[in-house]
């Protein structure tokens, strides 16, 4: 008999109230993204808005799970900063939970009450303040080029004298100790903006990087072009990352449009090498590269004595260098009074072709 109407109950739970056939539960897509602390606002919004867009387009109408976590992206308090705060308040909760069933970020499980709507935007427009904020407390989106500042991601100057432990920047960055581009290791703690261009020794101002990317990555006093830098070379050298991986896994990479070797560069001339992360890190596009004005040279060489330094006793990092020829770009069309988006307005994240 306990059998017998443990059947009947489930029967009557499955069919819905009354023994009346109820509508089945519908199967949901789970959408995920974890925030890099190398990614800002911008590139992080787009991201995630792709991953909503193809969902929509290869399984139109399912109901849609998005899962958003945060790496890093920790402010002077302890608690998440701006562009983390953006991304889950403003865009997440604000933006995309109409497109989704249910969202779930670091603060909230939140349930869409109106129901999902799928009649998804085909691109993502996001607007851009015209004038950058007061650099002293590095509120501005943009990096001021008028004043070449320090332009750290804390506020708050640290007094710590020495660097920090890697499990504490491992910590932080919400992973293991292994490289942020390659994976590789051992690791060396890279400043992301130099001491000796006022950078702290605040764990949010360290990266761990390989010797050979530490030995690439830019000398300069904007953190976040530092920052956005990682996010580059993650991409670009995505295919180191599987050197030791499996054979099989290897192959499932390459199925589903992956890279699994490294692109040796070792023998890109050196303006050559500049000219591409130009076009691929900061946007520009051939046209821009024809303005290459003695007015240009004079202001790349002032950015350059300013707002960059040298590491590794490298005079001729690309990436530094790249940074100033961008910078000294953006400081002549300031003063010049040209409208429009610059290259880098629009920092383009996807996967190109490597030479």
């Amino acid at each position: 008999m306990p059998k017998k109407k443990q059947r009947s109950r489930k029967s009557r739970k499955a069919s819905g109230r009354g023994g009346r056939p109820g509508p089945a539960r519908e199967k949901a897509i789970l959408l995920y993204h974890d925030m890099a602390v190398y990614e800002n606002f911008e590139r992080c919004a787009r991201r995630v808005f792709e991953v909503l867009r193809n969902a929509e387009a290869r399984m139109p109408g399912k109901p849609r799970h998005l899962f958003l976590r945060v790496q890093g992206h920790r402010n002077d308090a302890g608690g998440y900063d701006r562009d983390a705060i953006e991304i889950i308040r403003d865009f997440a909760m604000g933006y995309l939970l109409p497109y989704l069933t249910e969202l779930t970020t670091p603060f909230h499980r939140l349930a869409n009450p109106d129901g999902q709507r799928n009649d998804v935007p085909d691109e993502l427009q996001i607007a851009y303040p015209e004038e950058p904020g007061d650099a002293s407390d590095a509120s501005g989106f943009w990096y001021d080029v008028n004043l070449l500042p320090l332009r750290p991601r804390g506020t708050t100057e640290n007094a710590r004298k020495t660097p920090p432990k890697l499990a504490a920047i491992a910590d932080y960055l919400g992973m293991d100790p292994a490289c942020l581009i390659c994976w590789g290791t051992p690791v060396d703690r890279a400043h992301a903006v130099p001491t000796s261009l006022g950078g702290s020794m605040d764990v949010r101002n360290f990266a761990l990087l390989c010797p050979n990317h530490h030995r690439q990555a830019p000398d300069i006093a904007d953190a976040e072009a530092f920052w956005a830098w990682v996010d580059y070379a993650e991409i670009r050298d995505s295919g180191s990352k599987w050197n030791g991986a499996a054979p099989e896994v290897q192959e499932w990479v390459r199925a589903h449009g992956g890279r699994t070797e490294p692109k040796d560069r070792a023998d890109m001339e050196f303006m050559a090498a500049v000219r591409f992360e130009l076009q691929h890190l900061y946007g520009w596009a051939d046209a821009d590269f024809e303005h290459m004005s003695w007015d240009l040279l004079q202001e790349y060489h002032q950015v350059l004595e300013a707002a960059t330094g040298k590491h590794f006793g490298v005079e001729k990092k690309v990436a530094t260098h790249a940074w100033a020829y961008h910078i000294a770009r953006r400081r002549l069309a300031k003063r010049r009074g040209e409208t429009g988006p610059m290259p880098s307005d629009h920092p383009w994240t996807g996967i190109w072709p490597v030479p």
